[in-house]
């Protein structure tokens, strides 16, 4: 616990932490004696969460509700954990259109964008220049399986997390001369609240594997550090 800690502590933000991969980062964290913050939009859920995993790890969890697709509130969360010794960066949050490009609005894939591009920048950016200051910490952006290539049905969200992919890639080389890691994290399917919601009728095919996101959100931490680019699950690193 203290080897994780000393570097990423004493405090980690997941963005994006209601459910899913977030709260499993989240909890991961506060396992590992990080204090956390958690952002997301609805807050009865995120301040319940944060309850729970103060009181389940004697950790300090703190909510910020927030809704990522705006600039102003992403400047808030920096500004509200102002006081605080971040270590640890999680972009988890993310915003997924499924269905042929021309039936979603253009205003629905602008916001994908800021949800899934501006948002991570602008965090990494902000959380990012306070780690180099104290020559130490870590960002982990939440990338996908997607970003590889160009997919029909979700074409401009497989770009954006394409964008968090070379993001990442950079940032890595970047900061680890200043004693910051930087990870991209490209989940395969993964069973999520939102998959589920998404998945066709008829269940799983048995042909792509589907992860749970507690067995991500133990690979990733213990990855930090190692390298710009993590495929988690055996399977999914094979391709």
């Amino acid at each position: 616990m203290s080897e994780f800690v000393e570097p990423y502590g004493p405090w980690g933000v997941v963005a994006g932490a209601s459910e899913g991969l977030g709260e499993a980062f989240a909890r991961g964290c506060a396992r590992r004696g990080l204090n956390v913050v958690l952002v997301a939009r609805r807050r009865d859920v995120v301040e319940k969460l944060a309850d729970a995993i103060s009181r389940e790890n004697g950790v300090e969890a703190r909510a910020i509700t927030a809704d990522l697709s705006v600039r102003a509130e992403l400047d808030r969360v920096l500004e509200e954990t102002s006081e605080l010794d971040v270590g640890l960066l999680v972009y988890n949050a993310a915003y997924s259109l499924i269905g042929p490009f021309w039936k979603s609005s253009i205003d629905d894939h602008l916001k994908e964008i800021d949800v899934n591009v501006r948002g991570p920048l602008v965090l990494a950016r902000g959380f990012g220049e306070r780690m180099r200051a104290r020559g130490r910490g870590g960002i982990v952006l939440l990338s996908s399986m997607a970003g590889f290539q160009g997919s029909a049905l979700i074409s401009n969200y497989a770009a954006t997390k394409a964008y968090n992919l070379v993001l990442g890639e950079g940032l890595w080389d970047e900061l680890r001369t200043d004693g910051v890691d930087a990870l991209v994290c490209c989940a395969g399917a993964t069973r999520t609240p939102n998959y589920e919601r998404s998945e066709p009728a008829g269940g799983e095919s048995g042909l792509v594997p589907v992860q749970t996101p507690e067995a991500v959100a133990e690979e990733a931490p213990e990855y930090l550090g190692r390298g710009p680019l993590l495929i988690p699950g055996r399977t999914n690193g094979l391709g």
